[in-house]
């Protein structure tokens, strides 16, 4: 496995599934660029504002990465997550439901970090599991 692979990698298992929120800045350049769902995020700062509203939202998040592809400096995570909605993250009332999703992350690496991101996860399975689908345009997308 690569350096890269292990930086993707770690990314989900430090950040999101140990709560390691300072461990952002050390992976994520200072200018990375994250596009999600037609809204690009920019920043370490911009990140912890999409983080801060997950965890408010989700606890017991879990993230497994089930493979990590390399090609140049993009490495491609496919993984799945189980979350439950405990918060008020969303603007709305906790439901208690756990859910399951899907999803591709492609990461571009220069120097050892993070410097742009393209997400795509099935986030309408999220909102059909907490009857939200009628509600949400986009509601879990990177940008505050």
């Amino acid at each position: 496995m690569t350096a890269n692979q292990q930086l993707g990698i770690r990314w989900f298992d430090e950040i999101w599934n140990k709560q390691h929120r300072e461990v952002v800045a050390e992976m994520m350049s200072p200018d990375c660029v994250l596009h999600e769902g037609g809204v690009d995020t920019v920043g370490v700062d911009a990140f912890h504002v999409y983080y801060d509203r997950m965890h408010a939202s989700f606890s017991d998040l879990h993230v497994t990465v089930h493979e990590a592809l390399e090609h140049g400096e993009k490495v491609c995570l496919r993984w799945s997550c189980t979350m439950t909605h405990t918060g008020f993250g969303l603007g709305i009332p906790p439901t208690g439901k756990t859910v399951e999703t899907t999803g591709i992350s492609i990461m571009r690496v220069a120097n050892g970090k993070l410097v742009e991101g393209w997400q795509n996860w099935d986030m309408l399975a999220v909102l059909e599991a907490l009857g939200m689908r009628d509600k949400a345009a986009n509601k879990l997308a990177v940008s505050a």
